[in-house]
C-alpha cells in the first residue's frame, strides 16, 4: 500500500477510471446538471441517460412514482436525438474533464449500429453503454431477454466501434448467465447488471395506475439483494469485467457488490436523493480497504468466491 493509501483505479473494458463508483444510466441526468450538487472528483464515470437516433418525448405522465421502499419509473427514453446531443450536451462533458458513458438505445440492430458508428468519430466518448431493456418490435420482448438477440446485436455494434462497448442487461429474465455469456460471446467488454425489475402501484381510491405507462422499472434499496446475487452468478460465468449495481446506498453495499464479483458499482436512484453519495462511499470503500490491508481496490472483486470456499 503506498503512501496515499489504496488504490482506487479501476479497469473496465478498454478504459481505466480513478475511482470504482460509477453513475448509472437515467438517474444522474446527462452528467452536468447537477453541478454543485454533486462531488464529481469522487466519482469514476457517469452513464448519460439513453440517448436514440432521433429525439423521444417519452411516455405519457405520470412517470415516477416513489413507493414505500423504492421508486417507480417509465420515463420512455425521452431524450433529444444523437444529433443535438453530439452538438449540444458532449461538449458539455469534455468540459467536465470526468470521463462518460454514452448510454445508447434502439428498437433495431441497425439503429443501435449507427449510433455507435457516428459516437465512434465523437472525441472525449470512451465507452458506450447497450440499453438492451428497450422493446424488441417484433418480438414484443426486451433484447436481452433472448440469448440469439443480444449476441447478435451486441455483435453489430462492435463491429463498428472502437469504443468499450459495455451490455446492460434485464434481470427479468429466466437464467441471466445464459444472457450473459451471449453478451461476452458477441464482443462485449464489460457488463452492467442489473437494470430495472418490472413494477407497478395502483391508487386505492380511484384504481388507476400510478404510472401513466401502468407499469414501469422498480429500483432502490429493495432491489439489492436481488440484484447482487445476479451479480454473483454472472461472475461465475463471464470472464469479462461487471459493473455492479442495483439499491447501492452505503459503502458497505458497495463492498458486498465487489465481493461478489463486480469490478466497478453503478450508484442509481440514491444520486436522486443524495447526489453527494459517491464521495461517502468512495471514501467509505477506502476505509474498509485500509482496515483490511487491501492495497487496491481490485483485488476486492470477487474476494467473497474465495471466502465461500473456505468457509464450505
Amino acid at each position: 500500500m503506498n503512501r496515499r493509501g489504496p488504490s482506487m483505479n479501476v479497469r473496465v473494458g478498454r478504459c481505466r477510471y480513478r475511482s470504482p463508483v460509477i453513475c448509472a444510466s437515467g438517474t444522474f441526468g446527462y452528467g452536468t446538471e447537477l453541478g454543485a450538487l454533486a462531488d464529481y472528483s469522487a466519482i469514476g464515470a457517469v452513464t448519460t441517460k439513453t440517448v436514440t437516433l432521433d429525439p423521444r418525448e417519452g411516455n405519457r405522465p405520470p412517470r415516477i412514482f416513489e413507493t414505500a421502499h423504492g421508486v417507480l419509473n417509465s420515463i420512455g427514453l425521452e431524450n433529444p436525438g444523437i444529433e443535438r446531443f453530439c452538438r449540444e450536451i458532449v461538449p458539455a462533458l469534455r468540459r467536465m474533464k470526468i470521463p462518460f458513458i454514452v448510454s445508447i438505445g434502439g428498437t433495431t440492430q441497425s439503429e443501435y449500429e449507427e449510433l455507435a458508428r457516428i459516437l465512434d468519430r465523437v472525441a472525449g466518448v470512451k465507452a458506450v453503454e447497450l440499453n438492451l431493456s428497450c422493446p424488441n418490435l417484433r418480438l414484443k420482448k426486451m433484447v436481452s431477454q433472448e440469448k440469439v438477440l443480444t449476441k447478435k446485436l451486441v455483435a453489430g455494434v462492435r463491429r463498428r466501434t472502437t469504443k468499450t462497448v459495455i451490455a446492460k442487461l434485464t434481470p427479468e429474465v429466466t437464467d441471466i448467465t445464459e444472457i450473459a455469456r451471449a453478451a461476452e460471446a458477441g464482443g462485449a467488454d464489460a457488463l452492467s447488471l442489473v437494470n430495472t425489475y418490472y413494477g407497478m402501484a395502483l391508487n386505492v381510491e380511484t384504481g388507476v395506475p400510478r404510472l401513466g405507462s401502468v407499469y414501469g422499472g422498480y429500483s432502490g434499496r429493495a432491489i439489492k439483494p436481488l440484484s447482487l446475487y445476479r451479480v454473483w452468478r454472472v461472475y461465475q460465468a463471464v470472464s469479462i469485467p461487471v459493473i455492479g449495481g442495483g439499491g447501492i446506498e452505503t459503502a458497505d453495499d458497495a463492498i458486498e457488490f465487489f465481493l461478489a464479483g463486480a469490478s466497478a458499482v453503478s450508484l442509481g436512484t440514491v444520486n436522486m436523493v443524495y447526489p453527494k453519495c459517491a464521495a461517502g462511499i468512495k471514501k467509505g470503500l477506502q476505509a474498509y480497504l485500509r482496515r483490511r490491508g487491501i492495497p487496491r481496490i481490485a483485488r476486492l472483486t470477487g474476494e467473497g468466491h474465495e471466502r465461500a470456499k473456505r468457509v464450505g
